[in-house]
């Protein structure tokens, strides 16, 4: 595709072209994942724009106006062209500037794109209109849509030379998207009844007196709304708490894009806690000012450092 500096892909005006679109949409669509992505150094940011730009193609699939048989064909379709860019078929002057992007990327980190089958797998889920008794049903497609990014990233992140537990990396950075993904459903409860979806695991639905779902601005009658929230945000800060535990092993600049996009939620889900009925009258989100600030936190490496203390402590 490109040349070779030292064994590293050079990047060509085509591939350059690629990474602009892919960081054009990156820019307009990723929200609260901008903030970290934009902290990295170029070669990451453009690699973690590719990879958003891709993942965000197979997210627009399965939450489009398409029936689900058309849907099931884009996804394999989508799935196809996956295995292109794996194979490193895709010509630098393809006219899929997503896909000349993430090749070039793959070729020059080493992003394990299985991640993106099982992303695949999980939107797939939600084209069969999958519901979830517990939480480790849940957890699966969990898994997929949102833990198989975190390990995506780490192959564009890596570790630090050194890092002690650097085995166990891919295990946090699955734990993180996790705990990303669960303050994503709860924030979005309402929005997702609206479209025919309930992800919040049934057993704990019925354990709240919630099973009737949540279609308007009240919680269903007899409902501990509250408690059912409550009892998930806890799932969630723990979570949070083992998978931050990926943040000593991170270079400073990835490590603060993981800590600001990790902090722009945690933050959220203080937010939903501290209301929970707000998610039933609309989505919660934060201001700008927050987000930036929580990113520049990241940067200085504050919460690396934290979360490094408390492992150390933890072991003493």
């Amino acid at each position: 595709m490109s040349g070779t500096v030292n064994g590293t892909p050079t990047a060509s005006a085509p591939v350059l072209a690629a990474y602009s679109y892919c960081e054009a949409v990156t820019a307009q669509q990723a929200g609260n994942f901008s903030y970290g992505i934009r902290l990295l150094p170029t070669a990451k940011r453009r690699a973690m724009s590719a990879l958003y730009a891709f993942s965000r193609r197979v997210d627009d699939i399965g939450d489009g106006t398409l029936d689900a048989a058309s849907k099931t064909l884009r996804l394999e379709e989508t799935r196809a062209l996956l295995d292109r860019i794996r194979e490193g078929t895709v010509d630098e002057d393809d006219t899929d500037p997503v896909a000349v992007a993430l090749t070039h990327a793959a070729r020059r980190f080493p992003i394990p794109l299985g991640g993106l089958d099982e992303l695949i797998d999980g939107v797939q889920m939600d084209v069969r209109g999958e519901t979830y008794e517990t939480w480790d049903d849940l957890a699966l497609y969990c898994r997929c849509v949102a833990g198989a990014i975190g390990r995506l990233s780490l192959g564009v992140f890596g570790t630090v030379p050194g890092a002690r537990d650097a085995a166990r990396a891919s295990e946090y950075a699955d734990t993180l998207g996790l705990a990303l993904q669960l303050t994503n459903i709860l924030r979005d409860v309402r929005e997702d009844a609206a479209n025919g979806r309930t992800y919040l695991p049934a057993e704990d639905l019925a354990k709240f007196g919630c099973s009737a779902g949540f279609h308007s601005a009240t919680p269903p009658p007899g409902a501990d709304f509250t408690g059912l929230v409550h009892y998930e945000v806890r799932r969630a800060r723990a979570l949070f708490a083992e998978g931050m535990k990926l943040l000593p092993m991170l270079d400073r600049r990835s490590g603060a894009c993981v800590a600001a996009m990790s902090g722009i939620y945690r933050r959220l889900l203080d937010r939903i806690a501290q209301d929970p009925r707000a998610v039933l009258r609309g989505r919660v989100s934060l201001p700008g000012r927050e987000k930036a600030y929580v990113a520049v936190r990241g940067l200085s490496g504050f919460d690396a450092r934290s979360v490094h203390r408390q492992t150390v402590k933890g072991r003493a």
